[in-house]
């Protein structure tokens, strides 16, 4: 039985599909989505055409409704997509732009095969869980290979061997091996734990995940073994011995400085070679020109640059979740290199600025601050003090989009003499809305419609040329990625213009305030975006208002 048509004739060799499942073995954040990104960005190098897909083994249709300090951060597509922050991995590794079709969730699949049965699109037969839901993941992967004209699609399976969350998934990966042998192959990350006092790498646990792989009726025929350091020769060959791989397919996976040098290293260990060897894939030789360039810009920025970072999703338990603004980190990355510079981030919880456990002041230590996104009340009066401090002490400020309502906010109440001006998100009964709901979000909200119905994806702008942002960008017309509901209440723009605030971005019909900002003469760099420009930013390409705000802070830094 053919269980899904990759075209009307039969594939012939020269024009396969390829697909390489990536699974995690032992624990859960041993970097599966590194990995898989690093694997595409090293078949590309060889100058294949590649796209990746992760799958979530969630209820959730999608991320947004998932908690950031949890789960981590939400990453937008271009199509107004809410996925797992591995998606933003992806395109930045392969400097690419993927669809919803590259994401997919338990929820999603049963939504859509529970739909597709009220329709009677099944003929009247059964609809079971086996086979019917791999057979709808299969059907997904197959519409991304084909959109993407891909020679290899990656697929990560999140979650951990062994769970019952992701045993459907496998069970996918395992019909299609079946019917497609030569054309499917699977790499499994998995972590090999030093305890400090044994003092040697364990390869126990990875031996058992190789097992539990088996029972799900998948063999693994690479292994890449995350570990603190590189691994020996000896547990090399246990592992080859007892997961019943070849040697030079173990591949040494140790922790390092740059995620960007994973690549490069997986190269080296001739990961490459073997997997087009696997799959039967032309051996060209890899081209890594660009992104050597990048990562050489990395190693040689060393002009040290302090960056605050003011959140409200840091703090989980005892600990601090950065994963929450990762794409924000990333772009001060890359804007920084670009420029030279080493930028050493400083996390602020704004609760603590609230509470009074810091003290807005220690921001004068620094040359530049960010505010990322975020939702709710908490944490909210100390982001507007911080804000405060940076546009009167003259600190670059980079606001994104919660970061410029906050920052419209500041200068409403701090500026124009507004008192009490707020967001109707945390006061409704303020007596001046200068943020407020979009006018077709206000029915959402109140029939509760709130996952996946915010301003979501790519919307175009309009920017004032004489501005910063016309500056960092070089040209009128932009289009960049939201995810909000509230925005910039109209009944107060020319109030908050006549005061010297200037809103240098907007809608092309100039509804919707996109980019708020101070005139140079005023500060040296005060800006906030209503979209997500991290959203974009690639290692090979960074965004323009990163950039210009790193320019300011390095400014900063030298006066």
């Amino acid at each position: 039985m053919t269980l899904f048509s990759f075209g009307k004739e039969k594939r012939s060799r020269d024009n396969n599909r390829k697909f390489i499942f990536v699974v995690g073995g032992v624990m859960s954040g041993v970097g599966k989505g590194i990995a898989t990104s690093s694997v595409g960005t090293l078949l590309e190098a060889k100058g294949l055409r590649v796209t990746a897909i992760k799958i979530d083994p969630y209820i959730n249709v999608d991320a947004g409704t998932m908690n950031p300090t949890e789960h981590g951060e939400v990453f937008v597509l271009d199509d107004g997509d809410e996925t797992d922050q591995d998606m933003g991995n992806y395109e930045r590794f392969l400097n690419t732009t993927l669809t919803r079709i590259n994401y997919m969730t338990t929820g999603r699949v049963y939504q859509e095969v529970i739909r597709r049965e009220r329709n009677l699109e099944y003929g009247g037969k059964n609809v079971e869980v086996v086979p019917d839901i791999p057979l709808e993941v299969l059907r997904r992967i197959k519409i991304a290979a084909d959109n993407a004209n891909a020679d290899v699609t990656l697929i990560e399976i999140g979650g951990t061997i062994g769970e019952y969350q992701n045993i459907l998934f496998l069970e996918a990966a395992r019909m299609l091996k079946q019917e497609y042998p030569d054309d499917v192959a699977f790499v499994m990350v998995s972590y090999l734990p030093m305890p400090r006092n044994i003092g040697e790498i364990k390869t126990k646990p990875t031996q058992y995940a190789a097992r539990s792989l088996n029972s799900a009726g998948i063999q693994a025929d690479i292994i890449l073994a995350r570990s603190e350091v590189p691994i020996d020769e000896k547990r090399r060959a246990k592992l080859a011995l007892f997961c019943n791989v070849r040697p030079e397919h173990v591949i040494s996976a140790p922790d390092v400085d740059s995620i960007y040098d994973i690549p490069l290293n997986y190269e080296r260990d001739g990961l490459g070679d073997a997997l087009v060897t696997i799959l039967d894939l032309p051996n060209n030789r890899a081209d890594f020109g660009k992104w050597k360039t990048f990562v050489e810009k990395s190693k040689t920025a060393t002009k040290p640059l302090k960056i605050a970072v003011v959140g409200k999703y840091f703090d989980s338990g005892d600990f601090v979740l950065s994963d929450v603004y990762i794409s924000v980190i990333e772009a001060i990355k890359f804007s920084s290199f670009e420029v030279g510079a080493k930028a050493e981030l400083t996390w602020f919880n704004s609760k603590d600025f609230e509470k009074g456990t810091k003290d807005v002041s220690e921001l004068e230590n620094f040359d530049g601050v960010v505010v990322p996104g975020g939702f709710g009340s908490s944490g909210v009066e100390g982001i507007i003090s911080a804000i405060r401090y940076t546009r009167e002490n003259k600190i670059p400020y980079l606001g994104l989009c919660y970061g410029m309502q906050l920052a419209t906010i500041e200068y409403a109440r701090n500026v124009v003499g507004l008192a009490g001006a707020h967001t109707t998100e945390v006061n409704p009964d303020t007596p001046h809305p200068i943020i407020a709901v979009m006018d077709e979000q206000r029915e959402k909200i109140a029939q509760k419609k709130l996952g996946g119905t915010m301003r979501l994806g790519k919307y175009p702008a309009s920017l004032k040329k004489g501005t910063q942002a016309y500056a960092a960008y070089g040209k009128e017309e932009i289009s960049e990625r939201h995810r909000h509901r509230y925005e910039v209440n109209p009944a107060y723009i020319e109030k908050l213009e006549a005061a010297g605030y200037v809103f240098s971005g907007q809608s092309p019909d100039r509804k919707l305030m996109e980019i708020a900002e101070l005139p140079k003469d005023a500060h040296p760099f005060f800006l906030g975006s209503q979209f997500h420009p991290e959203l974009k930013a690639r290692p090979l390409d960074p965004h323009p208002l990163f950039t210009a705000f790193i320019k300011a802070a390095v400014e900063r830094k030298r006066k």
